[in-house]
């Protein structure tokens, strides 16, 4: 199975998924630039489910978009637990939406540091009445490989809270 279809039918089955259970999806997609929902939207019939989509790359439009506060991207970064949470908690607070997934990470080649290595990726998963669900993954390869890991892990932990 080559990755493109991996992708595609990740995509497919979270759709699926969500069309039966009748649920709205929010997308915030910081370093993927919009990978996620371009896979989602692909595939006929996907605005019964993705409400919406966000690709804030800078800090500002974190802020400006997301209502994220200075002090916390200066506090733990933009590529953070904290901050994927506060984005994936934001979407949802302010989208007509059932759940808000959002992703923020580190594609490279460059802006990778020790602490913070190129392929370091947090995917935040937020759903009306639940407690936030935030995993840290570390992807290798090129910037491409990062980009669509990020898209699939993304895809999977929204499967993965569709099915329980």
């Amino acid at each position: 199975m080559s990755e493109p279809y991996t992708l595609e039918a990740a995509a497919t089955q979270v759709l699926e998924a969500c069309r039966a259970a009748g649920l709205r999806l929010a997308l915030v997609e910081a370093s993927t630039g919009g990978l996620t929902a371009a896979s989602l939207a692909s595939i006929p019939g996907a605005s019964a489910v993705l409400e919406r989509a966000l690709v804030p790359y800078s800090n500002e439009a974190k802020e400006q978009l997301l209502g994220l506060s200075t002090s916390l991207l200066v506090a733990h970064g933009a590529v953070s637990a904290e901050v994927a949470q506060a984005l994936a908690e934001a979407a949802l607070a302010r989208a007509p939406v059932d759940c808000a997934l959002a992703e923020t990470g580190i594609a490279g080649p460059g802006g990778g540091t020790a602490q913070k290595p190129v392929g370091l990726v947090f995917l935040a998963l937020a759903r009306r009445g639940a407690q936030t669900r935030v995993e840290r993954h570390q992807f290798t390869g090129s910037r491409r490989q990062v980009q669509r890991a990020t898209a699939r892990a993304a895809l999977a932990l929204l499967g993965a809270s569709l099915r329980g």
